[in-house]
């Protein structure tokens, strides 16, 4: 049997909406068809970020302190900060993510040191907050950060997700469609998106290795 020796489908965004269209019953006739699905698709694509379903998109920043100053605002595409750890002498330290209440109860916010801590400022334009103060200029704090989906702009453009999270992202435009065009399809193409969402993020998740050491107590001799 002859295989293609081909791994590079990756379907363009009309291609996308094409398929959630067909699973509809629907065809895409006019130019607004493709207009209103890229904009279900975007929302869609910031549902997945809330719900935490763009784990590939995690970069590792970094960012050089500066003496006495505690903020730094951050690319407008970062949603959020996973860990980070400030860098000295080629010695990373970890750092203790925080609340906005813990931060803002901090009573000596202008105690200089090494930074422990840090607390994000989620607003349009990020905004990162460390304590205690740096005490120098040459601490780099390095941070995974989890940034932005890319748009569907154009319906030539390609997204740049995963060859596993295809059926999800299909299933789950295929349902917003149907709010919009199909209310009798609405349960079971809700009941399909979920289902493939649900085994994105089990995809999607952390797989570190364990070992399980038996306790050697039973193997003493009485």
């Amino acid at each position: 049997m002859a295989l293609s020796g081909s791994t590079n489908f990756e379907p363009a965004v009309d291609e996308y909406i094409e398929e959630a269209f067909e699973r509809c019953g629907l065809e895409v006739r006019t130019g607004y068809d493709l207009k209103s699905a890229r904009r279900s698709l975007n929302l869609m694509l910031a549902e997945w970020a809330n719900r935490g379903l763009n784990q590939w998109t995690i970069e590792q920043r970094t960012q050089t302190v500066t003496a006495d100053d505690t903020e730094y605002d951050l690319g407008t595409d970062v949603i959020d900060i996973l860990s980070a750890v400030v860098r000295r002498s080629n010695t990373d330290f970890n750092m203790t993510r925080i609340s906005r209440d813990v931060y803002l109860a901090i009573p000596t916010k202008t105690s200089t040191g090494r930074p422990t801590q840090f607390f994000l400022d989620r607003q349009i334009t990020p905004n990162l907050k460390i304590w205690p103060t740096p005490e120098n200029s040459t601490d780099v704090i390095r941070y995974d950060a989890l940034t932005r989906m890319n748009d569907a702009d154009t319906a030539q453009n390609t997204l740049e997700i995963p060859f596993r999270f295809y059926p999800c992202l299909t299933a789950g435009l295929a349902y917003y469609i149907s709010l919009k065009r199909a209310p009798e399809r609405i349960q079971l193409l809700k009941s399909v998106y979920e289902e493939e969402f649900d085994r994105a993020m089990a995809e999607d998740r952390d797989r570190s290795s364990f070992n399980i050491t038996p306790s050697m107590d039973y193997y003493k001799v009485g």
